[in-house]
């Protein structure tokens, strides 16, 4: 891998790349330290230490995650990429509903330049709610509980809608250079944006459970982060390979087909998607309770001792299932049997010992759920490693493990898809000075 950069830095054309992209990443970090207009610097420097000094975990971690810690100082790029993350999904879940979507995905360059017009503006729809619901949760003080301090000083209505604009406007900026980083950069420009903001955490974290718990703790934590890079790198890329063989055929003149390839199922063909999804719905219970303000009812107590408390076995159980659960119900339609069937036959591709047609679909179905069930099991140990840790890292759960759960699998996952294009363009290269 190393060898892989430094190939490219030697290379002028990725090396403009490389250059081309860590300026994004320094301009997307730079924002996410700018505070937003009308907010009180000092009240959230003073609500951050007495919530790292607390034990309760927030329900806005997962975006405080995904934003590089930008959510919770109220900074313009406090919203990240969630929003442009969950508006991809519903596009996607979407194609398989309405059959216009479906028809689009199938339209091949131009309709996929429609379904990406789609998502940027329902990005932008829900960059606007969710930043609305976010500054009326921080005057509210719902948004660091326990904090007495005026995190937005100003209760006019001149200030809440220039913050609104503000936000929707970083989030809009962020999609922007996403779009930049993918087109004259090097890998998928989002994947790496968000890299950036898992990764900048991690300093910070690591320095805490130095200071709190100690070099021996702090040893043991590396040793088994390396562990478990390690076994998530395998995992990530394991994959059933399906021989296909093609017919020869005759077009004119010519003859096409005859060769043998393969299809490559991954074990974990779902990504980080279910993990995802089953913490945005783990953490709803935790938002209801916040918003109800009863803090003696049955109903709560039950949530805050079984449901959100994250040592519990009852939440770790829940989680799992629903990580198991979701890793199905979205690989069933990313993954259509029935249609790769199809084009196998269409174009006279047949896996061997199977007929083309339903008896080949039938087959890709019966594998599908065969891998699914180990990586969906992969997804869930994972994603539940900082629930163990948490006794062991830090006093108390507002801190996350920093190399477990979703940090790491989306980490691992964009670093091997970068390191993949930037071989792929070496290779390419390498070949155009041999041809010639």
């Amino acid at each position: 891998m190393l060898q892989a950069f430094a190939a490219a830095f030697r290379t002028p054309d990725l090396r403009r790349k490389l250059l081309f992209s860590l300026a994004i990443i320094a301009v997307y970090r730079l924002g996410a330290a700018v505070p937003g207009p009308g907010v009180s610097v000092e009240a959230i420097n003073s609500c951050l230490e007495q919530a790292q000094a607390g034990s309760q975990r927030d329900v806005y971690s997962l975006v405080n995650l995904f934003s590089g810690g930008a959510l919770l100082r109220l900074s313009i790029f406090a919203l990240g990429i969630m929003p442009y993350i969950t508006a991809s999904i519903i596009v996607q879940l979407l194609v398989v509903v309405i059959p216009r979507f479906e028809q689009l995905k199938k339209e091949g360059q131009s309709g996929q330049q429609k379904l990406t017009q789609y998502t940027r503006y329902l990005t932008i729809a829900l960059a606007v709610l969710q930043s609305t619901g976010i500054i009326a949760l921080a005057r509210s003080g719902q948004l660091f509980p326990g904090c007495q301090q005026e995190i937005i000083p100003s209760e006019s209505i001149w200030t809440t809608v220039v913050l609104v604009i503000a936000l929707t406007a970083g989030t809009a900026v962020i999609m922007w250079l996403g779009e930049l980083l993918t087109e004259k950069g090097i890998g998928n420009g989002m994947s790496v944006l968000i890299f950036t903001s898992i990764a900048a955490r991690i300093p910070a974290e690591g320095g805490s459970i130095l200071q709190t718990r100690g070099g021996v703790v702090f040893a043991v934590v590396c040793a088994f982060a390396l562990l478990i890079i390690g076994a998530v790198v395998y995992v990530e890329q394991a994959q059933r390979r399906i021989p296909v063989q093609y017919a020869k055929r005759m077009v004119g003149r010519r003859m096409y087909g005859g060769t043998s390839t393969y299809l490559p199922l991954k074990v974990n063909q779902a990504g980080v998607i279910p993990v995802i999804f089953a913490s945005s719905l783990l953490y709803l219970p935790q938002l209801i309770t916040q918003l109800q303000g009863d803090e003696t009812g049955p109903v709560r107590q039950f949530f805050e001792n079984y449901v959100i408390d994250q040592s519990n076995a009852v939440h770790v159980a829940l989680y799992f299932g629903l990580i198991v659960f979701f890793t199905y119900f979205y690989v069933s339609i990313t993954f259509n049997p029935e249609e790769r069937a199809d084009d196998m036959k269409r174009y006279g591709g047949f896996i061997p010992g199977i007929r083309p047609g339903r008896p080949t679909a039938e087959y890709l179905q019966y594998v599908l759920s065969r891998i699914t069930l180990p990586g969906s099991i992969y997804l869930g140990i994972v994603a539940v490693l900082p629930n163990f840790f948490l006794s062991i890292t830090q006093q108390g759960a507002n801190q996350n493990f920093p190399f477990g759960g979703t940090a790491v699998l989306i980490m691992v996952g964009v670093g091997l898809e970068t390191v993949k294009q930037i071989e792929t363009q070496l290779n390419q290269r390498n070949y155009e000075g041999f041809l010639k």
